[in-house]
């Protein structure tokens, strides 16, 4: 198990980058989730839209969305939301979003 460190606080996260306790997610977390994780320097708007939308959809249904469903709700097409995450929405926008890594992702 791995940490980081954010304002002093430790935060752990398990071998693959994703938190172990999502709870501890706020917007630094995500900041530097994508940056050390994902090698994304700075969160654009769009980025925030994906972000926002799989947390919101999370914590409303306990489960990540469908590509499908993302793609749908923000207007971006698939091979846009893997320039904005290029390890993919499960993996990559899940992980910088503090979600548990979704069921089905390799």
């Amino acid at each position: 198990m791995r940490e980081i460190e954010i304002k002093g606080k430790k935060i752990k996260l398990n071998e693959e980058g994703f938190l172990v306790n999502p709870e501890e997610w706020d917007e630094e977390v995500a900041r530097e989730l994508a940056q050390l994780e994902e090698g994304i320097t700075e969160l654009t708007e769009d980025h925030w839209a994906v972000i926002n939308y799989i947390r919101n959809y999370y914590l409303e249904k306990n489960l990540a969305p469908m590509v499908r469903k993302i793609c749908q709700t923000t207007g971006f097409p698939l091979k846009y939301i893997f320039e904005l995450f290029p390890s993919g929405p499960a993996k990559g926008a899940c992980k910088v979003a503090g979600l548990p890594k979704p069921d089905g992702c390799v």
